[in-house]
């Protein structure tokens, strides 16, 4: 896929040939078992002259919940605030907000499974692969690593000595290299059909989740037996900078001061180069504004004041398997045929997920935490997409619902464009951009927030929340679908 703004054809879903490094399309064989059921997503037939291409539809599906996954990530990140209950949860739990990772590495899971399904040339894939990584580390990179004041301050520049090195695009990149990667490599031991048995499709792709599970393995051997010593780090957002020393000297510790997830950060990155603003401050011990943010208490612990990586290297491992389980269900797709069989396994496994990651917390074995990415979170919150992968599928692509998710769809094939205009704000520091004589007397956005949505409806919480909605999703998705109905996405 090109970087940039892309016009392959105009109209509304205009037919895609897909190459063999893109697309989210489905092929199925002539001489498999005729569909009973009645495809929505339009088969082709395989012809013997491989450089005959066939048109295929896009699974509208995938789209939709790429789509979905943005939507809640501005309304999580724009109002969280507000409702602090959407917000990331402070340490153990999950929220609203917490979905939205995963479900974007579950996606990116099932679309390298339907973008590299044929394989012509395995240098040709890995040279792409590898291209795409990078692309997405340096948009990371610009976006989240100090570079981009967006949207409060026009300004830009970074001081390196504390630039952040993770991010959403870094980990999302890191999960879409391995996973890709394995799946070029093992190319030539794909089964063209699989053995009978409901369980065959994971021997037949057994070197994918292999890779998940060396991914899992590193994971809790690290978080379970790595010993975290003190540490020190320098409080810059005081007054004067004041170096404080966290006791730890102990392994296996799930809480925020001394995890092996903290640790590994430190050491790889360095501390001044982590997330400066943490979700923990949010915690009881350190606010008594407890879930919402606020000031810190006077007898907070220092770690309270100190940075923590949210995205960071040992977590972002453990995410692969967010995106091994993601590509599990594109194979799923590929290669069973009905509408019935296709969610039979997809929800059978992601009710399996979702009660094993329920009990992982409510045992108190593994705590469901984004933080950490523990397993059960992994699997709670990957069930979960599951679930609502097959729900869509089985009302847009098995029902024909497509209408009602038409704004969705939009969105999602315009991912990268919304993300980067509203989730980033780049677009609303574009507008407070222009001003007239003086910088204060700009297009400020946050004026039609006050003006326009808060002072109307006599409530920050819920004007707010009007705001994001209307002008910040509305808006985009409008945009999204002008600029579908142009044939214009912005791809990696």
């Amino acid at each position: 896929m090109e970087e940039g703004f892309t016009t392959p054809h105009k109209g509304e879903l205009k037919q895609e040939i897909e190459k063999t490094n893109g697309g989210d399309s489905i092929e199925h064989d002539r001489d498999t078992r005729s569909n009973q059921e009645g495809e929505s997503v339009q088969q082709i037939v395989e012809q013997e002259q491989p450089l005959v291409k066939q048109k295929t539809r896009r699974v509208a599906t995938l789209d939709a919940f790429r789509g979905l996954t943005i939507v809640l990530m501005v309304l999580v990140d724009d109002a969280g605030g507000a409702y602090p209950r959407i917000d990331h949860s402070p340490w153990n739990g999950c929220t609203l907000a917490d979905f939205v990772m995963p479900f974007f590495l579950f996606i990116v899971g099932v679309a390298i499974a339907l973008a590299l399904k044929r394989i012509t040339k395995v240098k040709d894939a890995v040279k792409k692969i590898i291209l795409r990584t990078l692309k997405l580390l340096f948009w990371g990179i610009l976006l989240q690593g100090g570079y981009s004041h967006a949207p409060d301050d026009l300004s830009y520049g970074v001081d390196m000595r504390f630039i952040r090195w993770c991010g959403i695009l870094q980990r999302i990149a890191l999960v879409y290299c391995v996973v890709a990667l394995i799946e070029t490599f093992t190319t030539k031991l794909r089964p063209s059909t699989l053995k009978p048995g409901h369980l065959s499709i994971f021997s037949a792709y057994r070197w994918q989740w292999l890779g998940g599970f060396v991914a899992f393995v590193i994971y809790m051997v690290t978080t379970f037996s790595l010993y975290v010593p003190d540490w020190s780090f320098v409080d810059y957002n005081s007054d004067k900078p004041k170096r404080y020393t966290v006791q730890c000297g102990m392994r296996g510790h799930l809480g925020p001061a001394c995890n092996a997830v903290g640790y590994v950060d430190r050491q790889v990155w360095g501390v001044n180069h982590l997330y400066s603003d943490p979700v923990w401050t949010r915690l009881k011990a350190c606010t008594f504004s407890s879930p919402a943010e606020g000031p810190l208490r006077k007898d907070a612990p220092f770690w309270c004041r100190a940075p923590f990586e949210p995205e960071g290297l040992l977590s972002s491992i453990s995410a692969i398997l967010s995106g091994t389980i993601g590509i599990h269900y594109g194979h799923v797709l590929i290669h069973f045929k009905g509408h019935s069989e296709r969610l039979k396994q997809w929800l059978s496994m992601g009710f399996v997920l979702l009660i094993l990651g329920i009990i992982l917390h409510f045992t108190n074995a593994i705590p469901i935490n984004k933080q950490l990415y523990s397993f059960s979170y992994v699997c709670f919150t990957a069930g979960a997409a599951g679930i609502v992968f097959s729900v869509f599928y089985l009302l847009i692509d098995v029902w024909g619902l497509r209408t009602p998710f038409l704004f969705l769809e939009w969105i999602g094939m315009n991912a990268m464009l919304v993300f980067v205009m509203a989730a980033q704000g780049i677009f609303a520091a574009f507008v407070n951009g222009w001003y007239y004589k003086d910088p204060d007397n700009s297009l400020q956005v946050y004026w039609i927030q006050n003006h326009v949505f808060i002072n109307v409806w006599h409530s920050e919480r819920l004007g707010t929340l009007l705001y994001v909605i209307f002008a910040e999703i509305t808006f985009w998705g409008v945009v999204a679908g002008i600029l579908h109905k142009l044939g214009i996405y912005w791809k990696l």
